[in-house]
C-alpha cells in the first residue's frame, strides 16, 4: 500500500506540469552515443509517447554522427573535420543522407510503430521539413573556410509538422535540409533542433547528452547546475567550464532563448526516464537553461 501511494504522489506531482505543458511543443534533439544503446532509445521513445499521450505535442530531431563515421568507414573514405563540422563532399554527402534520413529515421518509426504510436518522417525521401543553405565560415585570418555540402537552416516547414501533431503523429527529422536548388545539405543537428524550436515557437528545446547537464567541476557530480540564467553561459564558456561538445548545445540553447523559446534542458540520455523526470517532478535531473 505504501507504495502505491507512493505512486499516486508521484503522479499528483507530475499534474500541475501536464496542465502548463498540454497542447505545447517540445523539440528533442537525439543524437551522438544516445543512438548507439538499443534499450536506452526504446524506452526515451517510450517517454516521447507519453509526452503525446498526456498532450504535449513531441518533435524528434536527430543526427547519427558515430553510424556515418562507421558506414564512411566501411566505403573507405577517411573522415575530416573543419572547425569541429564534417567536412561534406559529394560522396560523403550521400552517406550522410543515407544513414540520417533512410536507416536511423527509419528505425525510429518502426520502434514508435511497435509500441502503438504514430509517426511520420519528415525529409527529403518525402515531405522535406528543413531549408537549408550552404553554410560559409571565416578563418583566423578572415579566409572563406570550404566545408562542402555543410549548411545552415534558414527557414522550416511548419505545416507539415503542424499537420502531423494534428493527425496524432510524432515527427521525426533528419538532420539533412534542402537548398533552393533542392540540393541536400549535412546540417549540425543540435542546430537544426534549434532552429526546429525557434520556427515552432517550443515550449521546450531538450539536447539528450552523454552527461546529466553541466557540472561547475566536471569531476564532482554533486556541482550539477540545476537551473542556469543564460546572461551566465558566455563567462561559463571562457572560464572552460562548458567546453569541447557542449559549447555547440549552449550555443544553440542561447539562439533559441534569443527567438522566444521557453526553456533549455540538457539531461542525460542513459538515465531512464530522464526527460519525464525533468519535465514533471518539481527538482528536474539535468541542467535546465533559462532566459
Amino acid at each position: 500500500m505504501d507504495e502505491a501511494i507512493r505512486k499516486a504522489d508521484v503522479l499528483v506531482e507530475a499534474l500541475g506540469w501536464i496542465r502548463q505543458f498540454r497542447g505545447r511543443y517540445v523539440v528533442i534533439k537525439l543524437g551522438g552515443s544516445a543512438l548507439e544503446e538499443t534499450a536506452a532509445v526504446r524506452n526515451f521513445l517510450t517517454d516521447v509517447i507519453f509526452l503525446a499521450a498526456v498532450g504535449m505535442k513531441p518533435v524528434l530531431v536527430h543526427g547519427g554522427g558515430k553510424s556515418i563515421t562507421q558506414a564512411m568507414a566501411a566505403a573507405g573514405i577517411e573522415p575530416r573535420f573543419v572547425q569541429g563540422r564534417r567536412y561534406t563532399d559529394d560522396r560523403t554527402l550521400e552517406i550522410v543522407a543515407k544513414v540520417l534520413a533512410d536507416e536511423i529515421c527509419g528505425s525510429l518509426l518502426t520502434e514508435i510503430r511497435r509500441q502503438g504510436a504514430e509517426a511520420v518522417g519528415l525529409s527529403y525521401l518525402g515531405r522535406n521539413c528543413l531549408i537549408g543553405r550552404k553554410l560559409s565560415l571565416q578563418g583566423a585570418n578572415g579566409e572563406a573556410i570550404d566545408l562542402g555540402r555543410v549548411g545552415e537552416v534558414v527557414d522550416v516547414d511548419r505545416a507539415c509538422i503542424e499537420e502531423a501533431a494534428r493527425a496524432g503523429a510524432i515527427p521525426v527529422i533528419p538532420s539533412i535540409a534542402l537548398d533552393a536548388a533542392g540540393g541536400k545539405l549535412n546540417i549540425n543537428a543540435d542546430t537544426a533542433a534549434a532552429a526546429v524550436a525557434r520556427f515552432l515557437g517550443a515550449e521546450k528545446l531538450v539536447f539528450l547528452s552523454d552527461v546529466p547537464g553541466i557540472f561547475r567541476n566536471p569531476k564532482d557530480p554533486a556541482t550539477l547546475i540545476s537551473n542556469l540564467p543564460a546572461s551566465l553561459c558566455r563567462g561559463l564558456i571562457v572560464e572552460g567550464v562548458i567546453d569541447a561538445g557542449m559549447v555547440p548545445k549552449v550555443e544553440a540553447a542561447l539562439d533559441a532563448l534569443r527567438a522566444g523559446v521557453r526553456k533549455v534542458h540538457i539531461v542525460d540520455a542513459a538515465m531512464p526516464h530522464a526527460v519525464l523526470l525533468e519535465f514533471y517532478s518539481d527538482k528536474g535531473v539535468g541542467t535546465e537553461i533559462v532566459p
